[in-house]
Formats: structure tokens, sequence, C-alpha cells
């Protein structure tokens, strides 16, 4: 299973039913500019961005305008580039200062008189945003959330340049395996003090970086820390939407089938993404209503996936 890169759809999701559920366009369309910007065609992937926009009223999820502005930047379209990042950040809801000011892809914004307003905008956002909380717990999470992003988002490009067997992809591969240790620590370190923090503690991204950083465990850490998190679900600090996912997790590694079919596989001969061993799947929609994610048709489509449950059983026969 390459986990890396199923931990970072999952992030995506997290935000799904928050944002509302969107038309089928707007998730098809988000899948063409993710296929699209891997394969470096920037400018096709802004302009599937925006097909997305308009299927959805000219909405769009926070982390697509992002990615959208990313993608312009690099496509060399500055205007459209710089509206769709001022978008997300004067409504107040972007403010992740570290993530923008670091962000390599934007570098062709750095000149242009509108950047640094732009740069000084999302700090005053993100100060008034942290106005009640922990400020030096937000710095530690900041900062554990940025080393568990960023060397996952090199995982595609570097196994599609070198291979998953190159000695870059085994250096990188050694480098996240690193960072989570060292991540773990500081997390677990938090929760041993404090218990599970809340958004009003430590903001949402700190919140659900608490959560990632436990997805990356080992499966006894995950054990461990697995009744805090549904105690912390109960009491409204935790998602209850991202449980599920560390439920699932659990089960798989113990052998048993997942509950919710969050967990995604790949098959290594043809390359194929797949839904990992799931108990009874005509009943699975159902079970994810009740903890508020998204119908299996919608969530597998980011992995090019077409959900059948008769076609899902004979293909998880032949894998296995």
């Amino acid at each position: 299973m390459n986990v890396q890169k199923i931990l970072t759809i999952l992030l995506i999701f997290w935000s799904l039913y928050t944002f509302g559920q969107a038309p089928v366009a707007y998730s098809e369309n988000i899948v063409l500019a993710e296929q699209q910007y891997k394969e470096k065609q920037f400018l096709k992937a802004a302009q599937f961005y925006s097909k997305a926009f308009a299927a959805f009223g000219d909405k769009g999820r926070l982390d697509h305008r992002y990615s959208a502005g990313r993608c312009w930047a690099l496509a060399g379209v500055l205007d459209s580039a710089f509206y769709q990042l001022e978008r997300i950040t004067q409504t107040g809801k972007y403010t992740n200062y570290l993530q923008i000011s670091t962000d390599v892809e934007l570098k062709i914004l750095h000149n242009d008189v509108r950047w640094r307003k732009l740069l000084d905008l999302v700090k005053e956002k993100k100060d008034i945003a942290e106005t009640n909380l922990n400020k030096p717990l937000v710095a530690i999470l900041d900062s554990v959330h940025y080393e568990d992003q960023t060397y996952r988002n090199q995982i595609d490009e570097i196994e599609q340049k070198y291979g998953r067997s190159s000695e870059e992809f085994k250096r990188l591969s050694e480098k996240i395996s690193e960072m989570d240790a060292k991540n773990l620590v500081k997390v677990t370190s938090i929760l041993d003090k404090y218990g599970w923090l809340g958004a009003d503690i430590v903001g949402e991204q700190g919140n659900m970086t608490i959560f990632l950083v436990l997805q990356h465990a080992d499966i006894n850490t995950q054990e461990k820390y697995l009744p805090m998190m549904r105690d912390a679900v109960k009491q409204g600090k935790a998602s209850g939407s991202n449980l599920p996912l560390l439920e699932d997790r659990i089960a798989l590694r113990h052998g048993r089938k997942q509950i919710y079919g969050s967990q995604i596989g790949r098959d290594m001969k043809t390359g194929r993404w797949y839904v990992l061993p799931l108990e009874d799947p005509e009943n699975v929609d159902k079970r994810r209503t009740e903890v508020n994610l998204p119908p299996m048709k919608d969530y597998v489509i980011n992995w090019g996936i077409i959900w059948n449950i008769e076609q899902y059983k004979n293909d998880l026969s032949e894998i296995n």
C-alpha cells in the first residue's frame, strides 16, 4: 500500500462535508486537474480547476483554490494565480502563513507588488484566528504539519522521475520515516501532557496535524491513543469523520476487514488502485453516512476507481 499517497488524499477529504457535497462534475474536473498537475501540464490543470468551480456555481474548496493558484502561477498566468489566492485569503479562511510563504511553486509571484500584500493579509488573518489559541503549541504543530507534508508531497514526482526502486526514492522514504519518528515524539508528548487538543486550543490545522501524525504511527501507538481520540470525538475535540480512518487502518493491520472503506491499496503488477478488504460492501455507504463521510463512488474517484460492488468483489479476489 502506498501509505503516503493515501494519507495525502485523505487530508483533502477531511474538509469535504464541511464544504458541502459538490456535483459529480466538480469532483471529475478536480481529478483531471490533479492528473494534469502530476504530468506538469500546469495550464491545463488550472483550466480544469476553473471548470470545477464553474460546475459548482463558482464555489470551490479552500485547498482546491490554493492548488488552482499554484497551477496558474506555474503556468505563468499571474493575474489568475493572485485571483485564486486572494479569494481564499480575503475571506479569512486561509491562514497557513508557513505554507504560502515557503511554497517554491509560487516563486514566480514573489517579485510582484501584490505578493507582499498577500502575505501580510495571510499573516493578519492568521494572527486574528489565533488570538485565543495556545500559540506555543500552535507553533510546534505548524512545524510538525510542514515537515509531515513537505516530503510526502515529493513522492509522486520522485517515483515518476526515478522509480520506486531507485536510490532517490529510497532516500526520500528514509527522510519521511525520520521526520515521522521526530514528529511522533512531539505529538505524543502533547497528548500525554494535555490530552487531545481541540481546534479552540490549537486551531483547525493543529487539530488535524495530531490526527495525521497518528495515522502515520506504528500500530501500538495507534491503539494506545485510539480511546483518547474516541473520547475527543464525543467531546467535539476531534473530527468524527477522521476517526473511521484510524479505525480502518488498525483493523487492516490486525488482518481484519475495514468497515468504512477509507483505505486504498495498489496492485503493483498493474499499477491500479483498489479498495482494501471491506466488510459488507453492500452497506458501506450507510455506514459512511453515519460518520459524515462521502459515498464510495465520490471518494474513490480520486484514485481513478469506478465504484461497483460486484466488480469490486471480483477484482479483489483476483488481486488476493
